[in-house]
């Protein structure tokens, strides 16, 4: 009797913590357009990050394991609000999103980034993108994680928009890094030994990166821009007529600095970012198509714009 009540006090403990362990989840637009229905949520242990990924994760395995996007937000923010539906939508194809910053909560207040995009509550730092690759391999290490063995460490994109996308180029020699997208955002011309200038627009957590560091970029890259009225455009195009030693792409869509990213399933970014994402991650010759060959996908498409360098193939 007594080995009988112990074995069901065992039960009713594991079973206890295994319910404390599950985190709360929050849908956004039913899960997104993808056939892997998204839930939004933050992880214990892993502060200030939001996680984006498919809620069924049964279909994934060493086999078929997740590729992975981080992300950095606009105006430096410490929350991933203003992005979360074009996030979601990408984490319902496929793809692990880690974000930086806390989840969005709908109750809190909006506030115009420093002249770097929309952001909520405290300052992001950049090495919480350096801190979402590090969390991607201890889960898919760790034997107790729902991650476990499912996500692709050989497969990163590191991404941001504005502020978030200077980041991602302050953090992108990480050798982890296997693909590059920027969104809205590009490196502020800054002379060598100047104190002012570019300097002196900066806000907390926007980083300090000389255009000489584009040099140092390692796997393909794209820019993703609002056309000529994004205050990021000039930086961004001078960015990528500066990159000639590996792929580079630059498109842009007329539609400012906010970009698409707060339209239902974040608009036509969201889908331009996913042709990017599976070509780079997934090796999806079809997602290619949207930016090679004699007719790129993405012409044929309302308003955009396309250039790419000589190593695009």
């Amino acid at each position: 009797m007594k080995k009988r009540l112990l074995t069901i006090l065992t039960l009713a403990f594991a079973l206890s913590a295994s319910t404390y362990a599950q985190p709360a989840t929050t849908v956004l637009e039913d899960g997104g357009t993808g056939p892997y229905k998204a839930v939004v949520y933050e992880a214990e242990g892993f502060a200030e990050h939001t996680i984006f990924a498919p809620k069924d994760l049964s279909a994934f395995s060493a086999k078929k394991p997740l590729p992975v996007l981080v992300w950095g937000n606009g105006g430096c923010a410490n929350s991933p609000r203003g992005h979360e539906k074009f996030l979601n939508d990408i984490a319902s194809y496929g793809y692990l999103v880690l974000a930086t910053g806390v989840m969005p909560k709908e109750e809190a207040p909006r506030r115009m980034g420093m002249g770097m995009g929309m952001g909520m509550g405290s300052q992001s730092r950049s090495e919480q993108q350096v801190e979402s690759m590090d969390w991607a391999f201890a889960q898919n290490a760790d034997k107790n994680s729902p991650f476990y063995q499912k996500i692709d460490t050989k497969n990163i994109c590191i991404s941001g928009m504005s502020c978030g996308g200077l980041q991602a180029l302050f953090n992108c020699f990480d050798e982890r890094v296997t693909s590059i997208m920027i969104c809205n955002s590009g490196l502020f011309e800054q002379p060598e030994g100047d104190e002012g200038g570019a300097n002196a627009r900066r806000m907390p957590g926007m980083p300090s990166v000389p255009k000489k560091k584009l040099a140092e970029i390692h796997c393909p890259i794209i820019y993703i821009l609002g056309g000529e009225t994004d205050i990021a455009y000039n930086n961004g195009m001078d960015d990528f007529k500066r990159i000639n030693h590996v792929p580079a792409i630059a498109v842009n869509l007329p539609v400012g600095h906010g970009g698409t990213y707060n339209q239902p399933h974040g608009g036509e970014f969201a889908i331009v970012a996913r042709a990017w994402l599976d070509w780079q991650l997934k090796g999806n010759k079809e997602a290619s198509k949207m930016f090679v060959g004699d007719k790129p996908a993405i012409l044929q498409r309302p308003d955009w714009t396309l250039q790419k360098n000589d190593k695009v193939k």
